[in-house]
This record gives structure tokens, sequence and C-alpha cells, in this order.
């Protein structure tokens, strides 16, 4: 009867949402792409680098950091996203990226590396982000790079809940190190989203989140999705 009375609150809870989901589609769906939500003027969400000189043996390597989307609310999960690459012969090894994140940032919440693994390809792993000259760095052994395979860090962390609706927020840059001429420190190679006001069910299910009801990934808070809020709250409870 208790998971019963706990299933039938979250259904309630659910209606509540796709009620507030009804209403601010008509609004925010017609919303003229160029107004307050547009990203504006000087907020890039890419940068490229590349190196060519002497310590790369007339090899050029490239460096990119992205931002994951234009505009986050505030507790939603931004992903910044660096990847190596190399352009032809070389093959160097990559040991060290370094992120600096914008500041006010805490800890990344999730940290995972696509890399070349010899007989199985790409493979993507769950890496430890550790403190570092004023940012966040994984390290290894040694990633491997060639022409077809560059190394992805994927970095993720919690948007302050102290920012404001059209807050630009501007990281830092990044740096590398490892064989072949591929270490190099970009401090501008920055980007950049915007601060926007919360969709949908994001705040709620933020608040959900401390209680098992919500998405430790942040994939319900950050659709709001009506799919995704039943779903979620059906496999929460029920499984409970």
């Amino acid at each position: 009867m208790r998971q019963f009375s706990k299933l039938a609150a979250g259904i309630a809870t659910s209606a509540i949402v796709i009620a507030g989901a009804g209403i601010a589609t008509t609004g925010v769906a017609a919303a003229d792409p160029t107004g307050a939500f547009a990203p504006p003027q000087g907020c890039s969400q890419s940068t490229h680098a590349s190196k060519n000189d002497a310590s790369t043996v007339g090899v050029t390597h490239t460096y990119d950091k992205t931002v994951s989307d234009a505009s986050f609310a505030t507790g939603t999960i931004v992903t910044y996203k660096i990847v190596v690459g190399t352009t032809g012969i070389g093959n160097p090894y990559v040991n060290f990226i370094l992120d600096r994140p914008p500041v006010g940032f805490d800890a990344p919440v999730k940290s995972r590396v696509t890399a070349y693994h010899f007989g199985r390809g790409q493979v993507t792993d769950d890496v430890e982000a550790k403190p570092s000259e004023g940012g966040w760095s994984v390290n290894s052994t040694g990633w491997f790079v060639n022409s077809g395979n560059p190394v992805t860090w994927e970095v993720s962390y919690k948007v302050p809940d102290n920012l404001k609706t059209g807050d630009q927020v501007h990281s830092g840059g990044f740096a590398t190190g490892g064989t072949v001429g591929v270490g190099t420190t970009r401090p501008g190679n920055s980007v950049c989203f915007t601060v926007r006001d919360a969709k949908p069910g994001e705040a709620l299910l933020g608040s959900m989140d401390t209680g098992g009801v919500g998405s430790s990934d942040n994939q319900l808070s950050s659709t709001g999705s009506v799919t995704d809020i039943i779903t979620g709250v059906l496999k929460n409870l029920i499984g409970s």
C-alpha cells in the first residue's frame, strides 16, 4: 500500500509537470528565435586551434573545445568536449588533458574519455578528473592518436544556482601534454553559453532528484519531455 501511495504521488506530480508543459509550450515554442533566448553575438559554442611547428615534426595537431548547447538553466548539467587530433603521420600519445571551467563551477559530476584501443577501436571509459593548475585534468600512460582516431574528453559540471537568466558564461581554455609535440596550452580558447530560464519540468524535477525521483544524469530535467517524466517516475517508484 505504501508503494502504491508513492506511485500515486509520483503520477500526480507528473500530471502537474505535464500541465505546466502544456501551458508553456504555447508561449515558448512560438518565441522569436532572435529574441531573448538566442545566443548573443560573441558567445561561441566552439573554438578551434592547430599546431604545426618544429616540435610536431611536420605534422599538424588539432584541438577543439565545444560546449554541448547554446543555453542552460541553473542547476542543469553542462558538458564540455575537448578533442585532440592529428592530420597525418606522427601518431602521438596524449597523457594529459586539462580543462578550465568557468569561474565558480564546482568539481565535475561526470568525466569520460573516448580513445583508440588496439584491437577494440574507439572505446569510451569513465576517467576520474582531478584538480590541476586551476582546473581539472585527466591523465593516462598514453591515449593513442592518429589521423582517424582523435582522443576526446567529455567533462560535465552543474551550472551554479547563483547565475542569472541572460548571463553569458565563458569557460577558460585548455591544455594538453604527451609525445611528438602534441602538448600545448590554449588559455584563450574559451567557449560560452547563455543562462536561460528553466524549461517546464526542470525546476520541479531538479528538486525531485534529491528524493530519488529525477534523473541523476539530468536527462529528464534537460529535456522536459512528458514521456521521459512519466517513464522516470514509474521506473523510480515501482523499482523502489
